[in-house]
């Protein structure tokens, strides 16, 4: 009896195509448009965005991905290729007949053009990846409405598995603490991307992963309370979002007597704008003018051995 054939679908938030304005404006009015993202009525936000969100926002964006995009492209799609090339070639090596596929929620490769590919080659079995540790309702949630979506055309829907977290996956907590060495008297800080507190109050997830994601790291690194503290970042609009804000904290630190930080982002796979701008650069120029002396920051898992070896890990357990 032959053994069935796989199909493995990764998916990411995603990019634009390019880092212009124009690029920028068709990816943020998908994205934005999304009412797991923003969950206002449609009638009232929809103007809004087209006519304020839109104008204003792409060009400062597309500005912030100029300083990021290198000659190969976008860094997220650039590293999320990676990631595919590394875990195809796990399964390869093992003999594995897996196929795997890459789809982003908005822009491009698409979700649908993943389960079009992943369906011609006649698979078996879909597993479903979102490479988002920590479920969030704005992030998880999109790649299986997208999912969803993408096989209302399709009359054989083969079986499928959708991952719905890791964030406290043994192989997920062990890559991210051999990543962090810390120097001595260097502060942690770990720093999630943010959602409004009002998703949180109606039940997401996502914060209590995040906060535990920090602690086994924490517990595992054996730091003490005083070693390291838990933010957010990315906020967006006047609704209070949760709390602490990851900008806010840095430029505090120093009056604590905090002098020396490592910023590390959990809640990405991937390097990205929010963590090569944002971070690696804007919150470390806050830091440094409050009173700061080092700052750094460490990487995304992004392909990663011992990432590679979670996902694979990951994905092997769903079989």
């Amino acid at each position: 009896m032959s053994k069935p054939k796989i199909g493995v679908l990764l998916s990411n938030l995603g990019t634009p195509d390019e880092p212009t304005s124009s690029a920028v404006k068709r990816y943020l009015k998908q994205f934005l448009s999304d009412p797991r993202v923003i969950d206002l009525p449609r009638g009232k936000w929809l103007p809004i965005l087209n006519f304020i969100v839109l104008p204003r926002r792409s060009p400062k964006v597309a500005k912030n991905y100029q300083i990021v995009w290198s000659k190969e492209g976008s860094p997220l799609l650039v590293i999320s290729r990676q990631q595919q090339q590394a875990i195809q070639a796990y399964f390869n090596q093992q003999n594995k007949d897996f196929i795997v596929e890459l789809g982003m929620t908005y822009g491009n490769p698409s979700i649908d053009s993943a389960i079009e590919n992943l369906l011609a080659q006649k698979v078996d079995k879909i597993i479903i990846l979102p490479l988002y540790p920590q479920y969030g309702s704005t992030t998880t949630a999109p790649v299986f409405d997208a999912f969803a979506r993408s096989l209302i055309r399709y009359k054989n829907i083969v079986p499928f598995e959708f991952i719905h977290n890791y964030y406290n996956h043994p192989l997920y907590i062990n890559a991210l603490v051999n990543t962090i060495n810390l120097e001595q008297n260097e502060f942690l800080v770990f720093s999630f991307h943010g959602i409004p507190q009002r998703y949180d109050d109606e039940g997401d997830y996502y914060a209590h992963h995040c906060r535990e994601t920090a602690r086994l790291v924490a517990e595992s690194l054996k730091l003490e309370d005083h070693q390291w503290c838990l933010a957010f970042q990315s906020r967006f609009g006047k609704e209070e979002w949760l709390k602490p804000y990851t900008d806010i904290v840095l430029k505090e630190l120093p009056n604590k007597g905090i002098k020396k930080v490592a910023v590390i982002c959990p809640g990405f796979s991937a390097d990205c704008l929010e963590t090569l701008e944002e971070i690696a650069q804007e919150n470390r120029e806050y830091f440094l003018t409050s009173g700061g002396e080092s700052y750094r920051y460490i990487p995304a898992l992004n392909n990663n051995p011992d990432h590679i070896h979670a996902l694979t890990t990951l994905i092997e357990e769903k079989c």
